[in-house]
C-alpha cells in the first residue's frame, strides 16, 4: 500500500525519464478508446496557481509543464473523461511565472486541456476544510493524497511539517511534499509545496525538482552552518530524502522554507535503501542518518552514517531486523535528564531502548516494544524542538471516500520513557495545546454506579468532534463498553485489555481517552501507555449519543467527561490562517 516498487538503479530512471520526456514533446497518435494521447496547449500565467480538474475516476496520464526551455512539473494526473466527469479541482504552484508563457501538454481529451487555467484563487467545489469527511483537529492536506509525515523541524517560531503528496490524485501517485506550518502543531496554514518529482536527466529543470519520485525523509536546522549555504541571518532548513533509484539527496531553504533548492552534488549516500532521518549529534558535533537499508549481509536493517558538512558521509553500523521510515532519538527516564536512554524504531513503530554514542546503537533487551496500534504508520519526530519536547505524529490510513483528499494523520503525540513494573517503556500523550480546542462545560458523570438494573451512562449530543476522558472502577462487569455513534471502546477487565491492546489497571481502575474527529477516532490508555488510531464506521455522521455500558455486573464510573471540540480549521491562525 505504501509505494510501488523501488527503482533499481538511477540510470534506470533517467533513461524511463527521457523517454517520457521524449513523448511529452511529441504529438501521440491517437487510438480509439484510449484518452492516453497527448494535446498541448499554451496558458499565460497570470496567478500563482495553475488549475486542472481532477476525476475519481479518471484514467492516469503524464502532463509536463515548461515555462521558456525550463521543465517546471511533471507528473501523473487522475484526469476526467469529459467536463461532465469532473469531481474536484486542484493546483500547482507556479508563482514565479507570472506574466509568463507556459507550454502544457497532456495525456488528456482537449475539452480538458481547455479547462486548465491560471489564477490567484484555488478552485473549490466543496467548502474548503468543511468538506463532509475533512479531519477538524487532525491534519490533512488540501487536495489529493498523503502518506508519510516528513522533513518535521521546528525554526523560528514555525513548526514545520511536510508529508509525501500526490497533488493530482486520490491515489498514491508522482511523491511531491507538501508543507504546512505551524505556531502550535494544532492550527496549520499550508504552504507550497517544497519538493517536485520527475526532472529525469533536464538540466534546466525547477531548482525544487528532484530526478525521481521524492521518497520518505526528514528535516533540521542547519544551526552552526556546517554546509555553508547560509545567507544572511536565518538558518538553513535541510531536508533529506531518497531520491528514488539515485540514492539519498538534500534540498535545502535559505528563505525559512519559502523556497528550496536542491543540492547539485546529489546523490549523498547511494545504496538500497530509502527513508533518511537526518540528526544532529552535540557530543560528537556531526550529523547522523539513520537510513532503511537492503545490504545483503544485514537483510532489512538500518544503516547509520555520519558526517561533518552534510555532504559527505561515512557508514558506522547497521542495525538488523527493521524496515523503512527509521527514526533514532533520546529521551529522559521519568523526566530525569541525568539518566537518558535513546530509542529506535521503523514504520511500524515498534521499538528498542538502548544506548548510542553517534556512530552505533546498543540495544538494552530483547525483541522489541509497541505503544501504537491500528492503520499508525510511517511515525516521525520533529526536530529541534524548542521546549526539549519529544514529538510525533504518524501517518493514519484511512480512506476518505469521494473527497478531494484522501489519508490524514494522527494528532501530535509527545512522547516518554517512564518506569513500569514491566520495564522501562515508551508513552504517547497528545500534547497539551490540543485542549485549547476543547469547549467549556464538558458532560460528565462522577463517581456513579453502574448496576445491572441502570447499566448505563448516556449523552444525547448532536456534534461529532469529542475530547471523551473515561475513568472506571473494577466491580463485579467483567466490560466497560464506551458507545459514541456506531463505534466502540471496550476495557475487559478479566483480561485486562483495551480493545485488543494489553492494558492493566492501575489501582483497580483503568483509565482512557478517546479523540474523535469526523472520519476517524484515537484511543489512549492509561495516560499513554498505548495508542490506537481507527477509522469511524459512521464517519462523517453526528454522533447522537455518547454511552457508557457495565457488562456482566456492577462498575464505578469515577469520571466520564465528554468535551465538545471546536475545529483546527475555523479559528482565525496567527501565521495567516487556511487558503479559504
Amino acid at each position: 500500500m505504501k509505494r510501488s516498487l523501488f527503482v533499481a538503479g538511477c540510470l534506470s530512471f533517467v533513461l524511463v525519464a527521457v523517454a517520457m520526456l521524449s513523448q511529452s514533446n511529441a504529438q501521440a497518435k491517437k487510438t480509439p478508446g484510449a484518452p492516453a494521447s497527448e494535446n498541448a496547449r499554451e496558458i499565460t500565467i497570470t496567478g500563482k496557481y495553475f488549475l486542472l480538474p481532477v476525476s475519481n475516476k479518471g484514467k492516469r496520464g503524464r502532463m509536463t509543464i515548461h515555462v521558456g526551455e525550463q521543465l517546471v512539473h511533471n507528473l501523473d494526473c487522475d484526469f476526467p473523461a469529459s467536463k461532465d466527469a469532473v469531481d474536484w479541482w486542484t493546483y500547482l504552484e507556479m508563482p514565479e511565472y507570472k506574466g509568463k508563457t507556459a507550454k502544457v501538454a497532456a495525456q488528456a481529451a482537449p475539452e480538458i486541456i481547455a479547462m486548465f487555467e491560471s489564477s490567484d484563487e484555488i478552485r473549490h467545489l466543496q467548502p474548503l476544510y468543511d468538506e463532509a469527511l475533512r479531519p477538524q483537529f487532525h491534519f490533512s492536506q488540501m487536495r489529493g493524497w498523503n502518506n508519510d509525515p516528513n522533513g518535521m523541524c521546528y525554526y523560528d517560531g514555525q513548526y514545520h511539517f511536510f508529508w509525501q503528496s500526490n497533488p493530482a490524485g486520490r491515489g498514491w501517485a508522482n511523491m511531491y511534499w507538501g508543507h504546512a506550518t505551524s505556531p502550535d502543531m494544532v492550527h496549520w496554514t499550508e504552504q507550497d509545496r517544497a519538493l517536485r518529482c520527475f526532472g529525469g536527466n533536464v538540466e534546466n529543470r525547477h531548482p525544487a525538482m528532484a530526478v525521481a519520485s521524492c521518497f520518505s525523509g526528514s528535516g533540521n536546522v542547519d544551526l552552526g552552518n556546517t554546509a555553508g549555504w547560509q545567507k544572511g541571518d536565518a538558518k538553513t532548513i535541510v531536508l533529506a530524502f531518497t531520491d528514488t533509484g539515485c540514492g539519498e539527496a538534500l534540498a535545502y531553504s535559505t528563505d525559512r522554507g519559502k523556497t528550496w533548492q536542491y543540492y547539485k552534488g546529489n546523490p549523498v549516500i547511494k545504496h538500497r535503501g530509502r527513508d533518511p532521518k537526518l540528526m544532529w549529534y552535540a557530543p560528537g558535533k556531526h550529523w547522523v542518518i539513520a537510513v532503511y537499508d537492503e545490504a545483503k549481509e544485514h537483510g532489512r536493517n538500518i544503516a547509520i552514517y555520519t558526517s561533518k558538512n552534510l555532504k559527505e558521509w561515512t557508514r558506522e553500523s547497521n542495525i538488523p531486523g527493521y524496515f523503512e521510515c527509521a527514526e533514532i532519538l533520546e529521551l529522559p527516564v521519568d523526566g530525569d535528564a541525568a539518566k537518558k536512554k535513546w530509542v529506535i524504531y521503523a514504520a511500524d513503530a515498534k521499538y528498542a531502548i538502548g544506548q548510542f554514542d553517534g556512530k552505533k546503537f546498543t540495544p538494552e533487551h530483547e525483541g522489541k516494544h509497541q505503544v501504537h496500534w491500528g492503520p499508525y504508520y510511517a511515525s516521525q519526530c520533529f526536530s529541534n524542538p524548542p521546549d526539549g519536547r519529544v514529538v510525533q505524529i504518524g501517518w493514519a490510513r484511512i480512506n476518505m471516500p469521494d473527497m478531494p483528499f484522501n489519508q490524514t494523520f494522527s494528532v501530535p503525540t509527545n512522547l516518554t520513557l517512564r518506569t513500569t513494573p514491566e520495564g522501562i517503556r515508551m508513552f504517547a500523550t497528545p500534547i497539551k495545546e490540543l485542549e485549547q480546542l476543547r469547549k467549556p462545560d464538558p458532560q460528565t458523570a462522577e463517581n456513579k454506579e453502574l448496576t445491572a438494573e441502570a447499566p448505563t451512562v448516556k449523552f444525547d449530543v448532536k456534534d461529532q468532534l469529542f475530547d471523551i476522558v473515561v475513568t472506571v472502577k473494577q466491580g463485579a462487569a467483567s466490560k466497560a463498553v464506551l458507545t459514541f455513534g456506531g463505534n466502540q471502546v471496550t476495557y475487559d477487565f478479566a483480561a485486562q485489555k483495551l480493545d485488543e491492546i494489553s492494558l492493566k489497571l492501575k489501582d483497580g481502575k483503568a483509565t482512557f481517552r478517546v479523540l474523535v474527529d469526523r472520519p476517524m477516532y484515537e484511543v489512549v490508555g492509561g495516560e499513554g501507555a498505548c495508542f490506537k488510531t481507527a477509522a469511524r464506521k459512521d464517519q462523517g455522521k453526528p454522533l447522537g449519543t455518547i454511552t457508557l455500558t457495565a457488562e456482566g455486573g456492577s462498575l464505578t464510573v469515577e469520571s466520564l467527561k465528554a468535551y465538545e471540540m471546536n475545529s483546527a480549521w475555523k479559528k482565525p491562525q496567527q501565521d495567516g490562517g487556511p487558503t479559504k
